[in-house]
């Protein structure tokens, strides 16, 4: 008797959907997690540059500054003699009714980062185009840096513009140019700039994970900017009395309040840079918040304090602005990880 063998074909797998396209597949991934990563972030920041958004809120910014300046060397013409660092007054000084440009800047910059982040992964959902992205050979995590990196490097390009800008008219409106410490200064003070503007972009980019409709991303992230640049300061006051009273009024007992009350306002990304502001742009100031006589023993009242001086001043703002950058954008990591995208 004849038995008839049949050949048993094995099935070729196809390729394993990565959790990039939403698959319950959990193996491991193929390549790089960054395969794309500098793809996506020329798409995108060629998005940012040619958009309409962002052309309206260049000409918004290069109006702000040039008219901000120019009342700054309006009074400088007429208060300032010799001042060795007469350059970043221009930053400081304000004309009336204009306000200085650094007041200006810590209005615009939040506006702007919010603007290049509310729609980055929600309008990708919305126009069915995120699964297409995540087809490639592209893994979330590249998507996601791409984009932060983009709008990160497109207000970091729109801010050095403007850094320029101010350089080139201080030195035709003044008439001298800057030292190498005025320099140095102002290039630290528009890396804490960026930083600042990169902690709201990382908040729009949470709200754009969070969310699904654009416009409901904006509000989200304008309404936490405007919390804390408004209403965080009035909760600090409050939230002080309750967590640290005064009983009987004594001298240590004030100043622990105090102290306590300036860490609470320090949470607010917005006091951080005003302060990383502050210690950069005027070297005179020698500290933040409370200062006791004791304090001030051996110093030279309105002396400037050496570069050095000034960043070991600002250094605990400068990293607290980093860090809170680096949190936000590892929570929206997280979240757009764990969410679904199939559409």
């Amino acid at each position: 008797m004849t038995v008839k063998t049949e050949s048993v074909h094995a099935v070729q797998p196809g390729p394993v959907a990565g959790p990039s396209s939403g698959s319950m597949d959990t193996g491991p991934r193929e390549g790089s997690p960054w395969t794309g990563l500098w793809a996506m972030v020329a798409k995108d920041m060629a998005d940012h540059l040619t958009s309409v958004r962002m052309r309206i809120l260049e000409i918004l910014i290069v109006l702000t500054a040039a008219g901000a300046i120019y009342g700054a060397m309006q009074t400088l013409r007429t208060t300032v003699s010799q001042d060795r660092f007469l350059f970043l007054k221009l930053f400081t000084t304000g004309h009336n009714p204009l306000p200085a440009f650094v007041g200006f800047l810590s209005f615009l910059v939040p506006l702007i980062a919010i603007s290049l982040a509310f729609d980055a992964i929600n309008g990708e959902f919305n126009q069915r185009t995120l699964s297409r992205l995540l087809a490639q050979p592209i893994y979330r995590d590249a998507l996601l840096m791409g984009k932060f990196l983009a709008g990160l490097f497109t207000l970091a390009l729109v801010l050095t513009a403007i850094w320029l800008l101010i350089i080139g008219m201080g030195l035709i409106g003044l008439g001298v140019p800057p030292n190498g410490e005025e320099v140095a200064r102002s290039l630290v003070f528009l890396l804490a700039t960026i930083f600042y503007g990169g902690i709201w972009l990382a908040v729009a980019l949470v709200c754009s994970t969070v969310f699904r409709q654009p416009a409901t991303a904006a509000l989200a992230s304008l309404a936490l900017w405007l919390f804390f640049l408004i209403f965080w300061g009035i909760l600090a006051t409050v939230l002080v009395q309750v967590v640290h009273p005064v009983q009987y009024g004594t001298v240590p007992e004030l100043l622990s309040q105090a102290k306590t009350q300036l860490a609470l306002e320090r949470i607010s990304p917005n006091t951080l840079y005003v302060e990383a502001t502050i210690g950069l742009l005027q070297p005179a100031v020698r500290s933040f918040g409370i200062v006791l006589p004791t304090d001030m023993q051996g110093a030279l009242m309105g002396a400037p304090l050496p570069l050095r001086q000034s960043l070991l001043l600002i250094w605990p703002q400068l990293t607290g602005l980093i860090a809170v950058t680096i949190l936000l954008f590892a929570l929206a990591y997280v979240l757009f990880q764990r969410q679904e995208i199939r559409a």
